[in-house]
């Protein structure tokens, strides 16, 4: 038996609000993107600004390709921006360049939730791959052998607590950059304060993926542990 109804359960609110977080996410980027900054700032002008005015000069600004694909590198040390956020102007370039220009503050600055998560990042990827696969064999093994599919189904519990701890320590981390990016772009003037409502709902929809992570991380791990309760009661 692979497939187990009792999954729905567990992962069903998760994928859920991932997909209702995505489409927030979409609806108020939109928005934001049709109104351009009352300073005409782009998203690297946004970036190099910041960066200057807190005195942070070893930090790069680059273009990357994708949709919504920004990022800062902090082994790098690169803050990567979309193409499209990169060269706009709009409100939305701008928030999510002050979004991650908050991560670098935050490298820079030591942040130590930001530091966990780094060091968490390897042991994540790892223990995402062997949760999926232990959970696999823990479902196939548990009837026909099931001392083996326990002890699968173990395995499985320690990989998706890692990846739960990692989604913990992301959520705080992301509202935190989104705090500073709200704080620094409003104290220097790079927007303005009416402007400030429509690059909030940007942030606030962004940072709600991370909570859909995390419920979601949740979700797998309390059925991991579900389906090793039922193998040890069989």
């Amino acid at each position: 038996m692979i497939f187990d109804p009792m999954w729905l359960l567990y992962a069903a609110p998760g994928l859920l609000l991932g997909l209702w977080a995505q489409a927030k996410v979409r609806s108020a980027y939109s928005r934001a993107s049709q109104i351009p900054s009352r300073r005409r700032l782009t998203g690297a002008d946004t970036a190099h600004a910041i960066l200057e005015a807190e005195g942070v000069r070893d930090v790069g600004v680059e273009p990357t390709h994708g949709f919504l694909s920004d990022h800062y590198h902090p082994l790098e040390k690169k803050l990567r921006l979309s193409e499209s956020n990169y060269a706009s102007d709009s409100l939305a370039a701008v928030g999510v360049a002050a979004h991650e220009v908050g991560h670098a503050l935050q490298h820079a600055r030591g942040y130590l939730p930001l530091m966990m998560r780094s060091a968490l990042v390897p042991l994540t990827q790892i223990g995402s791959w062997i949760a999926q696969l232990a959970l696999l064999g823990g479902l196939f093994l548990m009837y026909s052998a099931p001392h083996l599919g326990k002890t699968f189904l173990f395995w499985a519990i320690l990989g998706y607590a890692a990846v739960f701890l990692f989604t913990l320590v992301t959520v705080p981390v992301e509202y935190n950059a989104s705090k500073r990016a709200l704080a620094v772009i409003a104290d220097r003037g790079i927007v303005t304060a009416d402007e400030i409502p429509e690059v909030k709902r940007v942030l606030d929809a962004a940072a709600l993926t991370y909570v859909a992570g995390l419920v979601s991380a949740l979700g797998m791990l309390l059925y991991a542990v579900h389906l090793f309760g039922r193998a040890s009661d069989d």
